[in-house]
């Protein structure tokens, strides 16, 4: 998972023995890879690992897109990746990276959706939040800069505070713990890592009346730098539950103050739609709304 790079036998085997001496909830991190973390669930063809295995890369055609998932759940923790988006007109596209818990009836789930755009047009990000089975929470911020020229890493932090997602260092959503005051928040089902490429021209740009140009096929999207940090499970049961976990931390439990102005700038200048404001859809606030952050 991330953090700790390679270590020798002797090494290995001392930071293992300390690890089971000390705790027996000891998160260990290591460099993720694709191969040993995650798992195409969806057309192996149009996935291929690229830069001697550091990245893969996903494809979108008239024949199919494509998925992967991590081969554990996870309960609290960082995931993250570096993404490098589609480029030039990728208008009905959308490229997804989330945590599901993979569950029909209660979901839990964590959304970053890029939704292509035609050439020339700010890309947009929409993320949403399911929890207790209850979705609808659609925010969609335009980024800031062309994610297609390079690699930006993307971020969702999940501990029993707060949510929040990330580009780059900007926080651009928090969604906190109120279940104090009724308001759902997921925290009793471990999620998985998933991304997926495909289709969706029926809404994905500017409400489905920007339809995917397939002259333009094949699309690609690129992945590297995998972290996933957090409990796996199975695993050790009173894990997720640790306060010592260092996602649980008081530097973790809100935004610090760079953070906080980073957060204010993205919402006054680049967010175009919040579920919280459509009153055509709400007409009572969602309570988490104004619970606030």
């Amino acid at each position: 998972m991330a953090t700790i790079n390679t270590f020798g036998n002797i090494d290995l085997y001392i930071l293992l023995l300390s690890c089971f001496l000390v705790s027996a909830v000891c998160v260990w991190g290591r460099p993720a890879t694709f191969v040993q973390d995650f798992q195409i669930t969806w057309s192996e063809s149009h996935i291929k690992q690229i830069d001697q295995d550091r990245a893969i890369q996903l494809i979108l055609d008239r024949n199919s897109g494509c998925g992967f998932a991590s081969k554990n759940k996870y309960m609290f923790g960082r995931i993250s990746m570096k993404i490098k988006l589609i480029p030039g007109d990728s208008a009905g596209t959308v490229t997804a990276f989330y945590m599901n818990s993979d569950t029909d009836s209660v979901r839990d789930e964590l959304d970053f959706e890029f939704l292509g755009n035609r050439s020339g047009q700010p890309y947009t990000v929409q993320t949403n939040i399911y929890a207790h089975g209850k979705g609808d929470r659609e925010q969609r911020v335009n980024l800031w800069f062309d994610p297609s020229l390079d690699f930006h890493t993307y971020t969702i932090m999940w501990n029993h505070h707060h949510i929040v997602f990330y580009v780059d260092d900007f926080p651009i959503r928090v969604y906190k713990n109120n279940e104090g005051k009724g308001i759902p928040y997921p925290r009793m089902q471990a999620m998985g890592v998933y991304s997926t490429l495909w289709e969706a021209d029926n809404w994905a740009t500017r409400g489905g009346l920007e339809k995917i140009d397939w002259s333009k096929a094949p699309f690609y999207a690129y992945y590297k730098d995998f972290d996933i940090e957090g409990c796996p499970t199975p695993g050790p049961a009173n894990c997720a539950s640790n306060q010592s976990n260092w996602w649980e931390g008081a530097a973790y439990q809100a935004l610090n103050a760079i953070e906080a102005r980073r957060y204010r700038w993205v919402r006054l200048n680049h967010i175009i739609y919040d579920y919280c404001q459509d009153k055509s859809r709400y007409t009572l606030i969602p309570p988490e709304c104004i619970a606030g952050i």
